[in-house]
């Protein structure tokens, strides 16, 4: 170089990486899959370890103009202060590279002898250029500790595609979220631990549950969402299953295999009015279900028929899930009852669901999946609407197959077993009078 002074950074811009799937329409002709630019045929070097070019080259070069004490330099700018030729007392342009900036979203393959290269340069800061070569570093550390490139890349777009204070909050949100979800577990698990009747309780609710949290999980799996939300989806579906082995009394010996407990007259008035309300339910949610999965065949890409499958199933547990809360709802309203609900368990999970709309804007995640988050807070408005509707008693359950305070049936035979006090009390004063009586005598005698 000519120029009487230069300043260098040095950065990987291609990385060797499988391919992404690609989204193709699985009823269109070979001739509209090339005029449709969002519907691509599945690449050639799919499964296989290819090169990739970083599209975007982030540049950032500090603009402060301020004096530094050689002894007190930190580490990060020390790495990128270079001083004038001929004068050590000046020091050059901050500039570097922000590999935070580099997501994986950005990365293309490299298919063509020609690519394109997007330089995005922005000055900033010298306390904003410590604070990204800081986390980038943090970063490069979590990657050699083997934390995954994916849970690693989200945790960059948080830093470098979110508001600062938005940041902050986030952060404190997602310690509560955690701190609620044990909360929640915990309080769900010793509830139905001591749960023996399930009066009030609608079983297909409960099995709705079941079915749609497993093909949630899947569905966020299959998308590659943050291990922050697959996590937890996992633990809700473990104990969701559960939760039917014990609604249905599941019982299982070597002898006599796996079997299933009989109901009370009551439980079985339970399920018939379950029952009812599913028949009336179903004339609704089939044709919704069959035109969603229909329509998503004809117009939107998808990488194979298996995902097609997935993604209308998946729809159909997101866009309807809340009508198979209605046999609960219309349980409810035969019984006339509000109590039964596990109010610590509920209240956690409504926590939960508000902190799930923060997350819907910044966590990565499917869309119907965020939009989901929404729909939960009309499901737990429309319970808490319920409470103050009906008169407080203890045979109402939620949209969870969750009641509240458990009363067992050996709490209630034990207390029917137990004299009442004023019978005791009736046998011991007789005995009392006659031994009195006797001494009486004896004194006469």
């Amino acid at each position: 170089m000519n120029a009487p002074w230069h300043v260098h950074d040095v950065v990987d811009m291609i990385v060797y990486q499988q391919p992404t799937f690609s989204t193709f329409n699985l009823l269109g002709s070979e001739e509209n899959l090339k005029n449709e630019e969002v519907a691509k045929k599945p690449s050639k070097n799919q499964g296989k370890i290819v090169a990739h070019l970083r599209g975007t080259f982030p540049l950032r070069v500090a603009v402060d103009n301020l004096r530094f004490k050689a002894e007190s330099l930190t580490s990060e700018l020390r790495n990128h202060m270079f001083t004038a030729p001929g004068n050590s007392k000046k020091y050059l342009p901050l500039m570097f590279i922000d590999q935070l900036s580099m997501r994986t979203k950005d990365l293309v393959e490299i298919t063509q002898q020609n690519m394109t290269l997007k330089v995005n340069y922005e000055p900033i800061s010298v306390g904003k250029m410590i604070m990204l070569t800081t986390i980038g570093r943090s970063t490069q550390l979590l990657l050699s500790n083997g934390f995954k490139e994916k849970d690693v890349d989200e945790m960059r777009g948080l830093f470098t595609e979110t508001n600062l204070y938005l940041i902050l909050v986030t952060f404190i949100v997602s310690s509560l979220h955690l701190v609620f979800d044990m909360l929640a577990f915990k309080n769900d698990i010793s509830f139905w631990r001591g749960r023996r009747s399930m009066v009030g309780i609608s079983s297909k609710t409960l099995l709705w549950r079941c079915f749609s949290q497993t093909i949630i999980f899947f569905y966020l799996w299959d998308q590659g969402t943050s291990l922050l939300v697959l996590i937890p989806s996992g633990i809700s579906t473990v104990i969701e299953y559960w939760k039917l082995t014990i609604a249905y009394k599941v019982s299982f010996s070597f002898s006599r295999g796996v079997s299933l407990g009989e109901h009370s007259a009551a439980e079985s008035q339970t399920d018939s009015i379950d029952a009812e309300a599913m028949k009336y339910l179903s004339w609704l949610i089939v044709p919704l279900c069959i035109a969603g999965a229909v329509y998503s065949l004809a117009y939107v890409p998808h990488k194979s028929w298996g995902s097609w499958l997935l993604q209308a199933t998946v729809n159909g547990v997101y866009a309807f899930g809340f009508l198979f809360m209605l046999p609960q709802l219309f349980v409810n309203y035969k019984m006339k009852s509000v109590a039964h609900l596990p109010w610590r368990a509920f209240m956690y999970k409504a926590f939960n669901t508000f902190i799930d709309d923060l997350f819907a804007f910044i966590i990565t995640m499917p869309t119907a999946h965020r939009m989901a988050c929404f729909r939960d807070d009309v499901v737990f408005a429309v319970y808490l609407y319920q409470r103050y509707l009906y008169p407080v008693d203890y045979s109402r359950v939620n949209e969870f197959g969750d009641s509240g305070e458990p009363s067992t049936k050996a709490e209630e035979a034990s207390e029917k077993d137990l004299p009442p006090v004023e019978t005791v009390k009736e046998k011991e004063t007789p005995g009392k009078s006659r031994a009195s009586l006797g001494r009486k005598a004896e004194k006469t005698d």
